[in-house]
């Protein structure tokens, strides 16, 4: 009598088989990608996106400002928001490398959804809204969630369906997210009315012109906030303040261009909006503990050269 495969079982098996060493891999099946590690890592910095990461097998800590979110196997981490973030992963080896799956989630199927659940008398979008709270979560997997998302990593063994069966899943999965632990943040940030959704606008701006000098009554404007109600909401979404969002940007922008693209501090410093060279290079040192040029030589040594990987992991552009 043959046994079922448990299906964290399966989905870690097929993981395996479609990320065979240590790395980060696209799929046929948009914005889904599988993470593999072999062994515990040092912090890395990366730009999160809206996103569903679910762990089949081993840890990781993701850490916000000051707040460090833990989540290991069967767990998801939920991302809601374009988020500066440091990732570790805390629990791998050889033998039981980590495994994840990431689903990037576009907030317009949101909408979508919850326009289709109100027209359909399914409830209102407004029931089940909290106040703005951290863009990132942790919760359990649902047994309809994994089933959801096994029948979409299934699909990497039969191509010719992807086209027709990954949107329906897509959007079950979207579906499980506003039925489960996370859905007044995925509301939230789909309603235009919300003070997340208007933070969610005020972040799209720095993170495609952090380079330029940030005004914070522009920033208020162009939100539809007072300059008090952006900042109070963007800190409880994001952890730090537009400033600090605004210069974590640039610093891991420069920090990426002098890693991956071999340029010097100064030059790195100016593409990101440093007209100071001296100042860059002391926010630099106070964000990462080294100087630009000595912090990038000692990652360049911990990647082992894995340029291609690094500029994934320390990426800031959209």
């Amino acid at each position: 009598m043959s046994t079922q495969i448990p299906p964290q079982d399966e989905i870690a098996a097929l993981i395996i088989r479609h990320a065979p060493r240590t790395g980060d891999y696209a799929t046929a099946i948009g914005n889904l990608t599988f993470h593999r590690q072999s062994s515990v890592t040092e912090s890395l910095f990366h730009a999160a996106r809206p996103s569903v990461a679910l762990i089949a097998q081993g840890a990781k800590d993701v850490t916000l400002g000051s707040e460090t979110f833990h989540y290991s196997r069967m767990q998801y981490l939920l991302t809601s928001v374009d988020l500066p973030v440091q990732v570790r992963v805390v629990e791998a080896s050889v033998d039981k490398p980590h495994l994840c799956v990431v689903l990037g989630i576009d907030i317009a199927d949101v909408a979508a959804l919850l326009d289709s659940e109100s027209a359909s008398g399914g409830g209102t979008a407004q029931q089940k809204i909290l106040p703005a709270t951290r863009g990132i979560s942790v919760s359990d997997v649902s047994p309809e969630l994994l089933d959801a998302m096994l029948r979409l990593v299934r699909l990497l063994d039969k191509p010719q369906e992807i086209a027709a069966l990954a949107p329906l899943i897509r959007r079950e999965l979207t579906y499980r997210l506003l039925n489960g632990p996370v859905d007044a943040r995925l509301r939230h940030m789909a309603l235009a009315s919300s003070q997340s959704h208007q933070v969610g606008q005020a972040i799209d701006w720095i993170k495609h012109h952090y380079a330029q000098p940030l005004r914070i009554e522009h920033l208020a404007g162009m939100a539809n906030m007072s300059m008090s109600s952006l900042h109070h909401h963007f800190k409880a979404i994001t952890a730090m303040t537009p400033m600090q969002y605004q210069k974590l940007l640039r610093l891991q922008e420069a920090r990426r261009l002098m890693l991956v693209e071999q340029i010097d501090a100064g030059t790195a410093g100016y593409r990101v909006g440093y007209a100071s060279e001296s100042q860059f290079s002391r926010e630099y040192s106070r964000q990462f503990g080294r100087a630009p040029m000595r912090d990038v030589g000692q990652v360049r040594a911990q990647l082992s050269g894995a340029s291609a990987s690094a500029g994934k992991a320390y990426s800031v552009l959209p």
